[in-house]
Order: structure tokens, then sequence, then C-alpha cells
């Protein structure tokens, strides 16, 4: 089984573009997603971060203020430091066991849609890196459209991810999307076909 890489800094457009290769029939495995999944109400991963974190992080039903858990984790780099050693070793974990189930039904190729996919070493499964990235200040915007949040706090946000500079260094491919969604698809489409072509 082929696996694809595909990152992106916020606000780039990394999921826009995993939603299209799904819509494609791609099967996409969402590391951000199984990261949400494991911090469900009673989930033995909440109860560590509450340690570590402080019991505020979770309301009176044990629900996770993915808000609150955001700005402690990324108020210091050590705190962030902390949260991902606690929640990775889980979702690799639960990554692994997904492309084994897609492996033995005989899928070829899948995606691993994954923010972190360089500064975890995830790219390390793959065969290819494709990197959704856009000029900085258009991702600021889209950031603060989508969750309300202020400029402070999308650059701060950003001063805890990885450069656009290091990561265009590391990706096999580079997907500009500082444009519309016809010229994402289009260069998307662009290396589908070349995937299919192998």
């Amino acid at each position: 089984m082929r696996i694809i890489g595909i990152t992106g800094g916020i606000g780039s457009g990394k999921t826009t573009a995993s939603e299209f290769l799904k819509s494609r029939g791609f099967h996409v495995i969402d590391a951000d997603r199984i990261g949400h999944d494991i911090m469900q109400p009673g989930m033995p991963i909440l109860i560590e971060l509450a340690m570590v974190f402080g019991e505020d992080i979770l309301d009176n039903n044990g629900v996770l203020n993915r808000k609150k858990l955001a700005e402690a984790a990324f108020a210091d780099p050590q705190n962030k430091k902390m949260l991902d050693s606690i929640t990775h070793k889980e979702i690799f974990e639960e990554i692994r066991r997904r492309m084994d189930v897609l492996a033995d039904q005989g899928v070829k190729i899948v995606f691993l849609d994954a923010a972190l996919l360089f500064e975890t070493g995830l790219e390390n499964t793959c065969e290819q890196t494709w990197l959704i990235d856009a000029e900085q200040e258009i991702r600021i915007k889209r950031a603060m459209d989508r969750d309300g949040s202020t400029r402070e706090q999308v650059l701060a946000r950003l001063e805890n991810q990885m450069s656009s500079e290091e990561k265009r260094k590391r990706a096999s491919h580079i997907i500009e999307n500082s444009g519309n969604l016809e010229q994402l698809y289009k260069q998307l489409d662009v290396l589908i076909s070349g995937l299919e072509k192998l």
C-alpha cells in the first residue's frame, strides 16, 4: 500500500484538499481527527491532560475545553512539547491500526492527513509528502475567519509551528493555495494523475 502524506500549517487549506481527495474516492486517514476522537469524555488521556494542564480544561461533564487546552499549550513551548508527548503515542497507534485494516482490504493508495507530519516523523511512513501552502497573510485571515480567533492568537500558533520554509524543504510536492478552489483542485488533479500512472 502506498502512503501519501498531506500537510499544511494553519489556514493553508489542508482540510479542503483532503475533502477533495475523499470526493475523488481516496481513503484519507486524518491524524487531527483521531486526536479529537481520543479526547472524548471518559477517555484515560483526558485525566492525564487535566493533571498536567489543570482541571479547568474540562467542564463539569468531563468534556475537554479545547480552547483552554490550546491556550495553555501554546503559551509556552515546553507546554506544547508536553501535550505532544502525551497525545502522539496514542494517535500513532490508531493510525497504524487503520492502515493495517486498509491494507488488508487491498487498498492501493491511502492519504495521511497530518498537520504535524514533519514535526512528528510521520513523514517517514510516506512515499511522498504533499505540502499545501499559502501566503502568510492569507493563512492568517482564513484562520481568523474560520475560528473567530484574533490575529494575535493566530500568530502565536504560527510561532509554535514549523516554518513554511522548512516544510517546503522537506516536502516532495508543494501545492500553492493562495488562489481559488479551482486552482487548488487543478494542482491536486495533476498530482493524482501522476500517482495513478505509477
